[in-house]
């Protein structure tokens, strides 16, 4: 083996990884409903935990990424430590799929039907298809399936070329006795480990094991250790992902460490007493790829057979190993890894900001309390509120831009936007909700008092303005077209309601009716009143926009406002109702 065999190597090596990895982001990306899908389907039982688990890893390729998305789920608290010991055992079956698609690069025969199942035959056709939907196509889910087809040809190029540069190994006595070497169990566990670790995946290094296996210097006695190594080193990137997590994602990414530890541990005592005591002669065979992609099944098969039964001793082994913090933990709304899957990702903030505008939504009907009687216990809430949106409006928008900078799909795109323009009207919304309090406590505070039909109106401007907040709050958790189309009419009625409560606010001042101390903080309460139904406007307009995949929504409400019978019937019908004593 020369210099430019080496060399060929490390360019085979540097494409299989590479493909590997824009395969495996294309694979989510594409996959992403499919991956919430599933989410939404896990329940507590082992079976429907085991199954979601090998299904997102067969999907994404990847059971690092899998385990890595549990321990964000579980730090987000959107799945139990309970749910993720089930998830990760089916990710170690899942992640085997690679390993018996790498291995169709070992077919070998003269059967014209035969040869087309051999990468080397339709990889050149799946580029060709892969570039033209990358390149000519702009629909973003075609393009992400155009890079999955070049991933795929991209990483079984480098397996070929790392098979041909090996190749010349064969005849290498010191290669002969490195793997001779490896038939130690415990030096093959080691190296397998190892590996994994540091390139971080362990159907990356079961694929490189494949690539060796082609100079027929790989026993089978030496590769079934090296196996069971990887998958204790391809738990190092959950273990680093946990880092800085909660308590039951530290747990989670452990249960994963622990999993395959035991599992390792148990099987391999296993094979070592079979190879004392039988020597089967099968382990001092060359192993083929279909042989290595059916040995990695076997064991992982073999782990969570053993293990599955026991996912409560797992968990409580863990917590055992990470107890409970004498100090409570903090409550990571939005984990930084779920940006790995942004459709996931991209569902965690619509939670959050659900949360958020009830929330905002709350402050303002708590603060229309305080107007008609005051309690200082309501005002604190309102703060407090007040002060949870604006943390919430930060966490958001923050999460929000970092995972718009991400290669998203387009409806993930529109959908990230939508939720960035309705945060900052839900923030501002609890911002008038505090103003409404400081108004009502200047009344209090100076001992003011509005007249009794300055009272009458105000009932009248702020049951509209309650009304307007549960409407858009309807249209924004549920996607209700119908709740949003009323909101547009009835800011309409809240704006004239102010421009007459103001007329009528002047003339009380001209007459002696009103101080004016007590006018100006009857003012500021119409323009919080008013603002207020501008922004559910702009809620239930971003609703609409986002339906009809237009985010134009000056355009969209002033549609609505010209030309809509249904706009004109329900202004009439709100008008009639909110009318002034």
């Amino acid at each position: 083996m020369d210099i430019f065999n080496v060399l060929t190597l490390l360019g085979g090596l540097s494409l299989f990884l590479f493909g590997m990895g824009i395969m495996g982001q294309a694979l989510e990306r594409r996959a992403g409903g499919r991956l919430r899908t599933l989410l939404e389907k896990l329940t507590t039982g082992r079976l429907a935990g085991l199954l979601t688990g090998l299904g997102v890893t067969a999907v994404i390729q990847s059971s690092s990424a899998t385990t890595v998305m549990v321990v964000g789920f579980v730090n987000s608290g959107l799945m139990t430590l309970k749910q993720a010991v089930n998830v990760i055992m089916g990710a170690n079956i899942g992640t085997t799929v690679t390993a018996w698609i790498l291995s169709l690069a070992g077919i070998d025969s003269g059967n014209l039907f035969v040869k087309l199942l051999k990468p080397s035959s339709f990889t050149p056709v799946l580029a060709f298809a892969g570039i033209i939907l990358y390149i000519f196509v702009r629909d973003a889910g075609k393009k992400d399936t155009g890079m999955i087809l070049l991933g795929f040809a991209t990483l079984m190029f480098g397996m070929e070329s790392m098979s041909g540069a090996v190749s010349g190994l064969r005849e290498v006595p010191a290669f002969q006795q490195l793997f001779i070497l490896f038939k130690n169990p415990a030096l093959g566990v080691l190296a397998g480990a190892v590996l994994t670790a540091v390139i971080q995946s362990s159907s990356a290094s079961v694929g490189i094991l494949q690539a060796l296996a082609v100079t027929g210097q790989v026993s089978y006695g030496a590769a079934i250790p090296i196996i069971m190594g990887q998958n204790i080193g391809t738990c190092v990137t959950a273990m680093i992902s946990s880092v800085g997590a909660n308590k039951n994602a530290r747990r989670a990414a452990m249960v994963h460490l622990s999993f395959n530890a035991i599992g390792t541990a148990v099987w391999l005592t296993a094979f070592c007493l079979l190879k004392a005591l039988r020597q089967p002669a099968l382990l001092d065979e060359p192993a083929s790829l279909p042989g290595i992609a059916a040995a990695h099944s076997v064991f992982n098969i073999l782990c969570t057979v053993l293990m599955l039964p026991l996912s409560g001793f797992l968990e409580r082994l863990v917590t055992a190993l990470i107890p409970d913090a004498e100090q409570p933990e903090t409550f990571s709304e939005l984990d930084e890894r779920l940006l790995a899957t942004p459709s996931i990702a991209l569902e965690r903030c619509q939670t959050v900001a659900a949360g958020m505008a009830e929330t905002a939504v709350l402050a303002l009907n708590e603060a229309l309390e305080t107007l008609r009687g005051y309690s200082a216990e309501t005002a604190a809430a309102v703060r407090e509120k007040e002060v949870k949106t604006d943390y919430y409006e930060d966490i958001l928008g923050t999460y929000l831009v970092n995972l718009s900078a991400r290669p998203i799909s387009g409806s993930d795109s529109r959908e990230a936007a939508k939720l960035l323009k309705m945060i900052g009207d839900f923030e501002r919304i609890a911002d008038h909700a505090v103003n409404l309090v400081e108004s009502a406590e200047e009344l209090r505070n100076k001992d003011l008092h509005l007249t009794d039909a300055a009272a009458a109106e105000l009932s009248v401007i702020s049951a509209a303005v309650h009304e307007i907040l549960g409407l858009s709050l309807t249209a924004f958790l549920r996607g209700d077209l119908a709740a949003a189309a009323k909101v547009e009419p009835l800011e309409q009625v809240v704006d004239r309601l102010k421009e007459r409560l103001r007329t009528r606010h002047i003339l009380r001042l001209q007459k002696g009716g009103c101080t004016m101390d007590a006018g100006f903080a009857w003012l500021d309460l119409l323009t919080d009143l008013e603002r207020t139904a501008d922004h559910c406007s702009n809620i239930a307009g971003c609703v609409m926009d986002a339906a009809h995949d237009n985010l134009n929504l000056h355009q969209s409400l002033r549609e609505i406002r010209d030309g809509s019978e249904d706009f004109q019937e329900r202004y009439r019908e709100y008008t009639r109702r909110y009318a002034l004593p």
